[in-house]
């Protein structure tokens, strides 16, 4: 299972944030730096409303949800990549986890205290990069010394990795991510084999105060954040209330519902934040539905019908003969299986079909 780290400068709420994801409270959220040391991990579900409609349709109370890993990893503080604080332990976190989410404090507390004095989002994104890309920089120059040779005496390998990496030196030393370089689809695959923590997808959470969550888009702080993340790494922001649904971990869904009612919010963000994660990860979802149950099923994106067939089970895949599909909106649209069927949306589709996201599989297959 492909896991999102959840990293950000101590106090920003990264750990009332991973307990708000995984309804749990498994990670302690104290007022003082590095109160998480060891990564909490846990499996949270993919909120999706798709999976109601379609237990209705095959008329199935049994819903089994699409997952993805979130892993909160300890404070960062400045001159991390020289060891400074957690340092070492926090950056040998990140480089196992396959997207970053960044919390980035987004409201004034004085109960709160910030490390660097004051709130300001841009600063504590801008500390984070740059930690990062400095930790980046040192293993590509490490990288560069350690093929040298190899590169000289002619092995194409290494002569191929020591252009990606010459490519990637000047860019990290100027204080950008990896992820913003430009490469050819040829020279991304060498790079993915080096590992640089500023190469993993990134998206942020601006984390706001409970009364500040209905109206998030006037705050100053999170739109410096959303203009930073457009301009600089091209990639999104999602506003979230961690404590608020820190708060709501101990209620039912009737009275979680309720409360937001109250502070005028349909959701604290967090259901948001889990499927803009998933989607960053490259994952999407298919499903299977029958009287037995209603499940979504974790596929990449791209991947063929065999492909989206073994997640099931590698017999399906081994010996994959066709897939029987209709898309969700269709299916939908008609409100029942054989009047989907009467319409012919339902579509017979082979081993080089591309799975949709939405998509609604029965697969055929002999072994």
């Amino acid at each position: 299972m492909l896991k999102a780290g959840i990293v950000g400068l101590p106090n920003v709420g990264k750990s009332t944030l991973f307990n708000a994801v995984t309804r749990t409270r498994k990670a302690e959220a104290a007022n003082y730096p590095f109160c998480t040391i060891d990564p909490n991990v846990g499996v949270v579900t993919v909120p999706d409303d798709r999976l109601q409609t379609l237990a209705g349709i095959a008329k199935t109370s049994v819903i089994i949800p699409a997952a993805v890993e979130f892993v909160d990893i300890a404070g960062l503080v400045k001159g991390a990549a020289q060891g400074e604080g957690l340092g070492n332990k926090f950056l040998s976190h990140i480089r196992e986890v396959d997207a970053v989410v960044q919390v980035v404090r987004c409201f004034e507390d004085a109960d709160i205290h910030h490390v660097a004095g004051s709130v300001d989002p841009v600063r504590d994104i801008e500390t984070i990069t740059t930690e990062l890309v400095m930790a980046d920089l040192d293993a590509v120059k490490k990288r560069i010394e350690k093929g040298a040779k190899d590169a000289k005496r002619g092995d194409k390998v290494a002569q191929a990795e020591e252009a990606v990496l010459k490519k990637l030196e000047p860019h990290l030393d100027a204080g950008k991510p990896a992820i913003t370089l430009e490469l050819t689809p040829e020279e991304k695959v060498i790079a993915k084999g080096f590992y640089l923590m500023t190469s993993k997808p990134v998206i942020f959470a601006a984390n706001v105060k409970e009364g500040d969550l209905a109206g998030a888009d006037t705050n100053p702080y999170v739109a410096k954040v959303r203009e930073y993340a457009r301009t600089h790494v091209s990639c999104d922001t999602v506003v979230i209330s961690a404590q608020i649904e820190s708060d709501l971990i101990d209620l039912s869904a009737e009275e979680a519902k309720a409360f937001l009612k109250e502070l005028g919010v349909e959701e604290s963000g967090v259901g948001a934040l889990i499927r803009a994660t998933y989607h960053l990860l490259g994952l999407r979802t298919y499903f299977t539905a029958g009287e037995k149950e209603v499940r979504a099923w974790t596929i990449h994106a791209g991947d063929t019908a065999p492909k989206a067939a073994g997640v099931i089970h590698t017999d399906f895949e081994r010996g994959f003969i066709k897939a029987e599909t209709v898309a969700y909106d269709a299916l939908v649209s008609c409100g029942s299986v054989a009047v989907a069927r009467e319409k012919g949306l339902y579509r017979m589709e082979g081993k080089e079909y591309v799975v949709k996201d939405g998509d609604v599989m029965l697969f055929k297959f002999n072994v």
